[in-house]
C-alpha cells in the first residue's frame, strides 16, 4: 500500500483575500528573462512554437512563454526541497563527480545550478535552453535520445525531470537501459515528476470543478496520443527493471495556491499557482486540439476552458494540491553485477538426461 502523506493544514486568514488573489500579472512575473535559442527550430501551431517538426512528437511546446514558466516551476521544486542538504537532487554523488547530464532540461535553470555547485566539473544538458549566457562547464545538444548515445565517457549521474509524456512504454524502458549503460558502475539516475491530477483532502474539490476532472480527462486524451502522463506511477519499477538497485523515492504533496497554513507550503503554493497560470495553455493546447473529446477542439474552445480553471485556482475555498514524486537509484558496481551474475549461474538446474 502506498505511504500516505499527511493532510496540508489550511491556514485560516486565507479566506479572506477573496477569489480576486493572483490577478495582477505582475504578481508572478518570473525573476529571470528568456532569451530565444539560437536553435530555433520547430513547428508553430495555435500560436505556439515546439521543438519537433512532427505533429506527433512531443505534445509539450518550446518557447518563451513555456521557458518562463518552466522557471517558476524550478523555484517550486527548490522551495520544497530548501532543508535538504543539496535541494537540486537527492542522489549520493558525492564532491566530485566527473559527468553530469539532464535530459530534456528544459531552460537550463538545474543545468546552470548544478553547474554552479561543481564549477570545475564538465555538465552537459541534452536541448538546448533558451539563454545567451551559461557556466563554461556546461554544453548544451540537440538530439534524439532514443538513438543510439555516442558519449565516450561515462556518467557519474543522469537527472531527468517533469518528462511525463515524452515517451510510450518502450521509449522508456529504452531509455532507462541506456542511461543504465551510459553510467560509471556506482552511478545514480534520478527523475522528479508530477502527478497531473488534482486531489483535495477535506473535500474542497467536489466533482463539478473543472480541476476534479482535469487529470482523468487529460490521462485519457494522453493514453490516446499513446504517450502516458502517468510517469510518475511507473517511472519506479521500469528503472528498477532496468538493473537499477538502492532505489528511493520521496513523496510530495504541492498546494494549487497559498492556502496552507504552513509557511513552507504556503510559499510553494503560491509559486505552484503561478508556474500552473503561465503553464497551463501550453499543457493542454495541443492535446485538447488533436485528442479532444467528444471531438477536438478549437484553440478559442481552449482559451475559454481555460479561463474557468483559473478562477476555480484563484478560489480560496478549494484546497487543491498535485502529488509530485522523486525516486533515484543507483548502477551496481562492477563487483555487484559479478555477484549477482555467479548468483544467478548458482541457481540454474542441470535437467537430467532423458
Amino acid at each position: 500500500m502506498a505511504e500516505k502523506l499527511p493532510q496540508i493544514a489550511v491556514d485560516p486568514d486565507f479566506y479572506s483575500m477573496g477569489p480576486s488573489y493572483g490577478t495582477d500579472p505582475q504578481d508572478f512575473q518570473s525573476e529571470t528573462t528568456s532569451i530565444a535559442s539560437a536553435i530555433h527550430k520547430g513547428r508553430m501551431e495555435n500560436g505556439r512554437r515546439y521543438q519537433a517538426t512532427k505533429e506527433e512528437d512531443y505534445w509539450g511546446p518550446s518557447d518563451q512563454q513555456q521557458f518562463e514558466a518552466f522557471e517558476i516551476g524550478h523555484m517550486v521544486f527548490l522551495v520544497l526541497d530548501h532543508d535538504q542538504p543539496n535541494s537540486l537532487f537527492r542522489a549520493p554523488i558525492g564532491n566530485s563527480p566527473k559527468n553530469i547530464m539532464d535530459i530534456g532540461t528544459g531552460q537550463g535553470s538545474w543545468a546552470i545550478d548544478v553547474a554552479d555547485l561543481y564549477p570545475y566539473r564538465p555538465w552537459r544538458g541534452y536541448l538546448p535552453p533558451p539563454v545567451s549566457w551559461m557556466p563554461l562547464n556546461c554544453i548544451f545538444e540537440v538530439d534524439d535520445v532514443l538513438r543510439e548515445w555516442t558519449w565516450r565517457d561515462p556518467f557519474d549521474f543522469i537527472h531527468l525531470r517533469l518528462m511525463y509524456g515524452a515517451f510510450n512504454s518502450d521509449g522508456w524502458a529504452q531509455l532507462y537501459k541506456q542511461a543504465y549503460d551510459a553510467l560509471e558502475p556506482g552511478g545514480w539516475i534520478e527523475q522528479m515528476e508530477l502527478d497531473v491530477r488534482v486531489y483535495s483532502d477535506d473535500g474542497t474539490l467536489k466533482k463539478e470543478h473543472l480541476l476534479f476532472e482535469w487529470g482523468p480527462m487529460f490521462v485519457r486524451l494522453a493514453e490516446r496520443a499513446g504517450r502516458s502522463l502517468q510517469t510518475h506511477e511507473t517511472m519506479r519499477n521500469a528503472i528498477e527493471k532496468a538493473g537499477f538497485v538502492d532505489v528511493y523515492e520521496e513523496k510530495y504533496k504541492i498546494p494549487l495556491g497559498p492556502w496552507p497554513k504552513d509557511p513552507l507550503l504556503k510559499e510553494a503554493g503560491y509559486l505552484q499557482f503561478a508556474h500552473w497560470n503561465a503553464a497551463m495553455e501550453g499543457w493542454v493546447m495541443w492535446m485538447l486540439t488533436h485528442y479532444g473529446e467528444p471531438e477536438p477542439w478549437t484553440k478559442e474552445e481552449v482559451h475559454v476552458y481555460l479561463a474557468k480553471v483559473r478562477e476555480e485556482l484563484k478560489n480560496p475555498h478549494i484546497h487543491a494540491y498535485e502529488p509530485a514524486k522523486r525516486v533515484w537509484a543507483r548502477k551496481p558496481t562492477k563487483e555487484e553485477e559479478q555477484a549477482k551474475a555467479k548468483a544467478k549461474e548458482a541457481d540454474v538446474k542441470v535437467e537430467p538426461s532423458p
